[in-house]
């Protein structure tokens, strides 16, 4: 058995839980956070100029 210390921050790769992600599913996850999230920024913008008619 290796009896050398393991950071909490990071997993061996041979024992993946089923309670956890993998760092692909935890990258995406991350991704489509920051989409929601940056379309909520959007739309507040655009709610916040006013409505002018194009030319």
């Amino acid at each position: 058995m290796n009896d050398a210390p393991v950071s909490h921050g990071e997993k061996p790769e041979a024992e993946p839980r089923p309670d956890t992600l993998s760092r692909e599913e935890r990258l995406a996850a991350q991704l489509r956070a920051n989409l929601r999230r940056r379309k909520a920024q959007s739309r507040a913008i655009d709610a916040s100029k006013p409505q002018t008619p194009p030319d």
